[in-house]
């Protein structure tokens, strides 16, 4: 089995919600942060023969990067064997126990309910982040009218921080919705691309990408509006 250029594309953002993965056999991955505030699913082109955990992504990756093609791998009970420099090295690496990381459960996440619903550009995405990133803002709030919709980035405990407010384009022929959610921005770890947006107002924010067979959770600051 060789990783594909975009599923280690995918793993690289999955290392950064948590530096440990449960693979298991068949075509999706799944991670959850540490905190347990994100949960990120994605399918790949790949189909994965036997379930195996890794603890350090960061370093899986690195050891993967050695070779300038695409590295064969190859499994036993303990380890990845990562065959490469045109087929004339074998790395042994060791695989953990499930135990030693943070992993979720295999339920699968259904909202409480949807209450705002609405289309994130891939630009829009991009403004949201250099925003926050300039302007220093650890929360985003986003933010729905009947007639108008918003995404600001702020300061939720500093009321003289500085702010950024996006008007988004409300998606078409949707039903008018009112309420707001804040999130850290920390917790936006996604990838670049275009999302659907679905809020639960209940504390969960899905962003399901329009490109590939990916979504990630993100839970919402309670107490935040």
């Amino acid at each position: 089995m060789k990783f594909s250029p975009a599923t280690l594309t995918l793993l690289k953002n999955f290392a950064m919600i948590n530096p440990g993965l449960s693979f298991k056999e068949g075509n999706r991955i799944r991670t959850m942060s540490p905190e347990k505030t994100i949960l990120a699913e994605g399918v790949i082109a790949e189909t994965i023969p036997q379930n195996f955990v890794i603890h350090d992504m960061n370093s899986f990756l690195s050891v993967l990067s050695l070779n300038k093609e695409l590295a064969e791998l190859e499994f036993d009970a303990h380890h990845v064997i990562i065959v490469g420099n045109k087929g004339r090295s074998r790395i042994t690496y060791r695989c953990c126990e499930e135990v030693m990381i943070v992993a979720p459960s295999k339920k699968n996440i259904t909202l409480p309910s949807e209450d705002i619903r609405f289309t994130l550009s891939e630009s829009d995405l991009t403004w949201i982040l250099k925003s926050a990133s300039v302007l220093q803002s650890p929360h985003l709030r986003i933010e729905a009218q009947p007639d108008r919709l918003t995404i600001t980035t702020l300061d939720a405990h500093n009321d003289s921080a500085h702010t950024d407010t996006l008007e988004v384009p409300m998606t078409p022929n949707s039903e008018p919705s009112t309420g707001s959610v804040v999130l850290k921005t920390e917790h936006l770890k996604i990838l670049p691309g275009t999302y659907d947006v679905t809020i639960s107002l209940k504390g969960i924010i899905q962003f399901s990408h329009h490109g590939m067979k990916l979504d990630y959770w993100i839970t919402a600051e309670s107490g935040l509006k």
